[in-house]
């Protein structure tokens, strides 16, 4: 972690807009190293910003289309990446130096959006954004820094089970990673190859 936390702050150090993506599939830890990442930053000095690409999420009527297969409307149609690069990445990317506006996060118990204030300053400030998928094209330009977290499929199966119970038992889980998460990480490592390209890769957590 000190390593890590070391290339991050030269980064910021080189360029005061800076932003580091936590790239990672279901279950393979990306909230828990971000936390990590966050509070050691933050004994240096630092006031870490995140976002996570979950709260960025399209309504259920979109992102349950039953028009498409489960795994396809994971891929194509789960998340707002414009919304969210309109608004956060592409202000801090182009050197904006304060951000301090109110933005939509998606609240899951209600499918709705709740308005919260989202402020970033460049002088002490640089954002980790956590997610699945984050080296797809629409978004990989606009990061500094890629850290992706590379972990056994069975490790992570075996983690969503204990973690997503809202789904229903553990068979009930199961079915729903085969037929929506799997095949869509399936998609993401074969186009995007986000292992090659991450700038780290981590594979114990």
């Amino acid at each position: 972690m000190a390593e890590i936390v070391k290339t991050i702050v030269n980064l910021k150090n080189k360029q005061s807009n800076t932003i580091v993506a936590i790239d990672g599939l279901g279950g393979s830890g990306k909230t828990t190293i971000t936390k990590s990442i966050a509070e050691n930053l933050k004994t240096k000095g630092y006031n870490p910003v995140i976002i996570h690409i979950d709260d960025f999420i399209q309504p259920k009527s979109v992102r349950y289309n039953k028009k498409y297969e489960e795994w396809f409307c994971y891929y194509y149609l789960q998340w707002r990446y414009k919304y969210l690069i309109d608004n956060i990445l592409c202000p801090i990317h182009e050197g904006e130096k304060v951000i301090d506006r109110k933005i939509e996060l998606y609240h899951k118990d209600t499918d709705e959006y709740e308005v919260k204030n989202f402020k970033y300053d460049s002088n002490k400030s640089l954002l980790l954004i956590e997610g699945v998928f984050l080296q797809r094209p629409e978004l990989k330009n606009f990061f500094n820094y890629i850290i992706y977290l590379d972990i056994q499929k069975d490790i992570r199966l075996g983690r969503v089970i204990k973690r997503d119970k809202y789904i229903g038992n553990d068979q009930q889980i199961v079915d729903k990673y085969k037929r929506r998460y799997f095949p869509a990480e399936e998609k993401y490592i074969s186009t995007c190859c986000p292992k090659d390209n991450a700038d780290l890769v981590i594979n114990y957590i």
